[in-house]
C-alpha cells in the first residue's frame, strides 16, 4: 500500500528534546497529528512509527522514541505524496499549533505535525471532506 497517512499522538506530559537538526524542542502535554507519506510499504512504515527501537531517521522518528510519547491511531489516504503538503496546510488551520520545521525540511510547509484540541475522529472527518476522500485505519 501507498499513499499519505496521519499519525495521532498522545504525549502525557510536556516533553523537551532534542530534535535533529531543528534542535532542542518543547513539546506541551496532548494530542498531536503528524502528516507523512510513503510510496511504497506504507504500513510498515506506521509499524515503524509504533516501535520505539529504530535508528533516528525522521524527525518523527525523535518524538515516537520517548517513553512519554503514544503512537495511539493511524489513518491512511489512498493519494499521491502531493497530498502531503494539501493536508498539512488544512491541519495548519484547524490545530491549535504548528511544530516550526517539523517533518517538512523537504517542502516549503510550516510543518507537518500539528498539536489539536479537538477529538481525532473530528479531525479526519474534517480532512476527508476537505480532500474528497475517505481514510483507512490501519490501527
Amino acid at each position: 500500500m501507498r499513499g499519505v497517512y496521519l499519525l495521532f499522538l498522545k504525549i502525557a506530559e510536556d516533553v523537551r528534546m532534542r530534535v535533529g537538526g531543528l534542535g532542542r524542542l518543547t513539546f506541551k502535554k496532548g494530542l498531536y497529528v503528524y502528516v507523512g507519506s510513503a510510496q511504497n510499504n506504507l504500513e510498515k512504515r506506521i509499524m515503524r512509527h509504533k516501535s520505539r527501537v529504530k535508528k533516528l531517521r525522521w524527525h518523527i522518528d525523535y518524538l515516537t522514541k520517548s517513553k512519554k510519547v503514544k503512537p495511539i491511531a493511524a489513518y491512511a489516504y489512498d493519494l499521491g505524496r502531493e497530498y502531503e503538503c494539501i493536508i498539512a496546510r488544512i491541519l495548519s488551520e484547524i490545530s491549535l499549533e504548528s511544530i516550526k520545521g517539523f517533518g517538512s525540511s523537504d517542502c516549503r510547509c510550516r510543518s507537518h505535525l500539528f498539536r489539536l484540541s479537538g477529538k481525532l475522529e473530528s479531525v479526519c472527518q474534517e480532512v476527508s471532506e476537505k480532500i474528497g476522500r475517505r481514510p483507512r485505519r490501519i490501527f
